[in-house]
């Protein structure tokens, strides 16, 4: 059973289990419709700020083109009118010159009616000549004066009339960029109203470990998408070593070359949680055992994809840096998850020659030292075989010294056998029956018995 004090009257009065999870209900929808209604306005008032800002650059673009135009149109007629009165100057003055010979030639006339009479009607008739070829030479350029400007004024009305043209056109374009962009907006703030209706029943229907796992799908989904065309001989799997620590992320993104040289290498950790989440985990909550899990899983990045603090516009610019506080390590929003390793994947592949030329050397620094570990178990070996022949070698020579001195001993007592049978051999050549019977006169008396039958 619980006490609840009514706030406007005071009253207290008790509820059971199941009516105060109702109200608990009933007071935590009303906060979500609230906070909807509110990020909901939020993002309309952002939108439509946005169109507006868009509208007013849009306009002010069109209408300094077409002040730009205007003033164009203005330079070009000041020209031609600066010409058309330049060559109308010209003209008047070329009248004014022939008008003065004509007055020369009547002078000339007149002195030559005074001074030369009898000559008069033939210089007369030529003057008079002359005189038409200069009317008719004005006439000449008179048209032409008057061609050149009909010319001039025909160039200067198409020109405007171009001018117009396009001045209406830029004004048609206008309205018509003016109903794109608002057309966009429309559509934009449609998608959004779907969007946040979308997420609201998505998240209303989902348990927390559901919504950590739709950003884990959604994220596969989105690589396996792309995958075959621009991921071809990626490996991109969920992280199952556990760590010695008793944590794993959540994917992870390996690519080798064709001889096993590492191109790039990412550990990914997934996170969101509920808008009615009570307490509010932030992003950088996650930096520290994301940074241990890539350096105990040997990966080059760590990229943290969140749907966490949604309101800070400092993750919502897009792919986001941290690698002041933690090295090689990026925050994005699940839009930018592809984007982010294409661009990895670039810059690996602009240093992938460098670190081709850095396994070879690797290699050939382990083949020196395998073959100077070899020479030295050789040396070790034919050291061991050495002293173990040294050794019996001397045992052998010791084991000769010793027959030898045997062979000595027995030639000794050989030499000493070979006197004893010598002696033997003289006392043998030394007994006859007289010595032998000399002291016996047994056998004396027998040997001369002998010899006397």
């Amino acid at each position: 059973m619980n006490d609840v004090k009514c706030p406007h009257c005071g009253t207290v009065f008790t509820i059971n289990e199941s009516e105060y999870s109702q109200l608990l209900d009933q007071v935590r929808g009303q906060e979500f419709e609230k906070e909807l209604h509110e990020r909901l306005a939020r993002e309309t008032a952002l939108l439509d700020e946005k169109a507006k800002n868009q509208l007013q650059e849009h306009m002010a673009k069109k209408d300094q083109e077409t002040a730009e135009l205007r003033a164009k149109l203005d330079r070009l007629t000041n020209e031609k009118d600066l010409e058309l009165a330049t060559a109308l100057s010209q003209k008047d003055q070329e009248i004014a010159n022939l008008s003065f010979k004509i007055q020369q030639f009547d002078t000339e006339k007149a002195l030559l009616l005074k001074d030369q009479k009898q000559s008069l009607s033939e210089q007369l008739a030529e003057k008079d000549q002359h005189l038409r070829d200069l009317e008719a030479q004005l006439d000449k350029l008179r048209l032409e004066h008057e061609n050149q400007l009909q010319k001039s004024l025909s160039n200067v009305e198409r020109q405007r009339d171009a001018i117009q043209n396009q001045l209406a056109l830029q004004e048609k374009e206008n309205e018509l960029a003016l109903a794109t962009v608002r057309s966009d907006y429309e559509s934009q703030l449609k998608a959004a109203n779907e969007q946040v209706e979308f997420y609201k029943n998505f998240k209303a229907q989902q348990s927390t470990k559901a919504i950590g796992e739709s950003l884990e799908i959604y994220a596969e989904t989105e690589f396996n998408k792309v995958r075959n065309l621009a991921f071809p001989n990626a490996y991109f799997e969920k992280d199952n070593t556990v760590s010695s620590r008793g944590s794993k992320g959540d994917f992870i993104y390996r690519e080798k070359d064709e001889n096993g040289v590492e191109i790039l290498s990412i550990m990914f950790e997934m996170k969101n949680e509920a808008d009615d989440t009570v307490k509010k985990h932030k992003n950088e909550d996650f930096f520290k055992e994301l940074d241990r899990d890539r350096r105990e899983k040997d990966c080059e990045y760590a990229v943290l994809v969140t749907m966490l603090e949604a309101d800070n516009d400092y993750y919502n610019t897009g792919i986001v840096d941290v690698s002041h506080k933690y090295e090689k390590m990026y925050v994005v929003r699940p839009q930018f998850f592809i984007q982010l390793i294409g661009i990895l994947r670039n810059a690996a592949m602009n240093s992938l020659q460098y670190k081709q030329e850095l396994a070879l050397v690797r290699e050939q620094n382990i083949d020196i030292t395998h073959f100077e570990e070899d020479l030295d178990i050789f040396k070790n070996a034919f050291a061991k075989n050495y002293n173990s022949a040294s050794k019996n070698f001397q045992k052998a020579i010791d084991e000769i010294d010793k027959a030898i001195k045997r062979m000595e001993a027995v030639k000794a007592a050989l030499t000493t056998s070979e006197n004893q049978l010598r002696l033997a051999n003289n006392k043998l050549e030394d007994v006859s029956v007289k010595k032998l019977t000399r002291k016996n006169p047994t056998m004396k008396a027998k040997f001369e018995a002998l010899k006397e039958s």
